[in-house]
């Protein structure tokens, strides 16, 4: 990654109508949330088609609540990183005008970005499969699984599970934005699942400009017009130093 790549990008931003960003589980990994499908993550010791199908949540939540705490403590316990906190000082400044993400932590809100697309869901709430009532996670116990409702339905984490469709207002977002783009940074995801996947090239097909951001080479990097090299905190971190340099 060189310090003039670092600059183009900054001007070409900067100089663009409309700057998003698509996020996936490498923007979150240095805040301490591994990427679940990494060597250390939670399916190498949970089979994802056995603990992430809703059909086996539905079936047998109480087993599939046992994954779903562990993954409930990790990610309420995490802190937005330097990534969360340049993209939301950049949509502060008016450069970045929405953020999609496939994480499901809320750390982007967290870390002040507004204008969030959450593509899976979040696990900041929960919501109860007989009556649709929400809860935040963080305020319904999880000592016995799984958690109930007040009505004595059952609780399920407000995350897309394989099987489940994408929320059609979170979908219908995401692509009119990817639609309507001209420069697009694509951080931290190997753009391996889809639909999310498809969103780069739908922008790209639109005349957008296409920043990768990640630490090795992706699907996506044959058709990146920029690659950029290094972790998610460093490179954003960089990004929004030069453009806050620039006249």
């Amino acid at each position: 990654m060189e310090g003039r790549d670092i600059a183009h990008v900054a001007v070409e931003m900067a100089r663009a109508r409309c700057c998003i960003a698509l996020t996936g589980a490498g923007v979150s990994t240095e805040s301490g949330i591994p990427d679940f499908r990494s060597a250390d993550g939670l399916w190498s010791r949970y089979d994802i088609n056995e603990y992430g199908h809703i059909d086996n949540f539905l079936s047998n939540p109480g087993k599939v609540w046992r994954m779903l705490a562990e993954m409930s403590s990790t990610v309420i316990n995490a802190q937005p990183n330097q990534a969360h906190h340049a993209l939301a000082e950049l949509e502060h400044r008016g450069v970045v005008k929405a953020v999609i993400t496939q994480n499901i932590d809320a750390l982007h809100k967290r870390a002040g970005s507004r204008n969030v697309i959450e593509f899976h869901g979040t696990m900041e709430r929960v919501r109860c499969l007989r009556c649709g009532r929400e809860y935040a996670t963080e305020n319904i116990s999880l000592k016995n699984l799984p958690p109930q409702c007040s009505c004595g339905g059952i609780l399920k984490p407000d995350v897309v599970l394989i099987g489940e469709p994408i929320p059609q207002d979170a979908l219908a977002a995401a692509f009119r934005w990817a639609s309507a783009c001209d420069v697009m940074l694509v951080v931290g995801t190997s753009c391996e699942m889809m639909p999310a996947a498809e969103l780069p090239h739908i922008a790209r097909r639109h005349g957008a400009l296409i920043v990768e951001i990640n630490r090795e080479n992706t699907t996506l990097s044959p058709y990146a017009t920029h690659t950029l090299k290094g972790n998610a905190g460093e490179v954003l971190g960089r990004i929004l130093d030069e453009i806050t340099r620039l006249p």
